[in-house]
């Protein structure tokens, strides 16, 4: 099975919801594109599109650093991808790391200004931070 055909199966399954089928075709192709034969064949999209799905699947697990790595993999691999800064976001905002989530937020807005949660996001966290801070934690 070429790299493609991996990446469309993975594809598919994550449409599907079956999750950990997707996970596990996800990190084939992965795996292919960063040490196997199709190693330099592979595009920066497909590879950041796989890093931020499998990602996807990692929070749903509340798997929530491992969420992170692909979405900083993700970014990596293609930095005007606005998908992998919003979703990390979220994740920092979860944990309180307001500072870090804000700059994903607002990257998310540099890359794609009309986009409408990453602007909520953004706004929330700075409400929480302000509200923190007053608070004096």
């Amino acid at each position: 099975m070429d790299c493609q055909a991996v990446l469309r199966e993975a594809d598919s399954h994550f449409q599907k919801q079956n999750f950990r089928t997707a996970e596990e075709f996800y990190t084939k192709f992965i795996h292919i594109c960063t040490e196997g034969k199709w190693k330099n064949n592979c595009c920066a999209e497909d590879l950041a599109n796989a890093y931020n799905n499998r990602g996807q699947i990692k929070y749903l697990k509340v798997d929530f650093y491992e969420a992170m790595d692909d979405y900083t993999l993700a970014i990596q691999n293609k930095e005007d991808f606005e998908i992998p800064y919003y979703n990390r976001g979220l994740i920092r905002y979860r944990l309180g790391f307001f500072d870090q989530a804000l700059e994903d937020f607002k990257q998310t807005l540099t890359l794609n200004p009309d986009f409408k949660d990453a602007r909520l996001s953004l706004e929330q966290t700075l409400l929480d931070k302000n509200e923190k801070e007053n608070r004096g934690y």
